[in-house]
């Protein structure tokens, strides 16, 4: 019905009235061009090219559909692709943070504890060089009371020597005899 109605207001509308003659004749070329194109748009209804236009352009629909879905889908994965790796990159920055921290506190604590090595190093250090003063002093000390004491049995031997005889070296002898043997009973 509509395409009846749209014939005839195609007809109605059209200059084929303005021309001479008879409008229904061979000789008419508007009557000769309106029976063509009467006859192309019955060919392509008879062949169901405004159905196969319909379907084709519904199914263009259909994959254009699909195709948008299809990127709404890959952009919400790579929106959650590219949240995931924003959250991992701040875990590892966060983690990379936490270990320069911990690096550099250990490094004070280690530095602390060099430090007090060295100091305990230094002190034991000190300690031996004292210990070696002291027992080089008391050596040194030694050394010098055995040398006068060397000296000292030397220079009496020589004033016994020269400045004794027999009789009184005896008499010497016997007087030490009796204070050693005083002191030991």
């Amino acid at each position: 019905m509509r395409i009846i109605l749209s014939l005839l207001i195609a007809l109605l509308g059209n200059p084929v009235f303005a021309a001479s003659g008879p409008f229904i004749s061979l000789s008419n070329t508007n009557f000769v061009v309106l029976l063509a194109f009467l006859l192309f748009v019955g060919v392509i209804v008879y062949l169901k090219v405004p159905g196969k236009l319909n379907g084709m352009l519904d199914e263009r629909a259909k994959g254009i559909k699909s195709e948008l879905d299809e990127a709404r889908s890959l952009r919400e994965d790579a929106q959650s692709i590219l949240a995931d790796y924003e959250r991992k990159q701040k875990e590892v920055q966060n983690q990379a943070d936490q270990i320069v921290a911990n690096a550099k506190e250990e490094a004070k604590v280690a530095a602390l504890v060099a430090k007090d090595n060295l100091n305990a190093s230094i002190k034991r250090r000190l300690a031996a060089a004292e210990e070696q003063i002291v027992s080089a002093q008391i050596a040194a000390i030694k050394e010098v009371k055995d040398t006068a004491v060397t000296v000292a049995i030397a220079a009496a031997k020589d004033v016994i020597s020269i400045g004794m005889n027999t009789s009184h070296a005896n008499d010497l002898i016997e007087s030490a005899i009796k204070d050693v043997n005083g002191k030991f009973h």
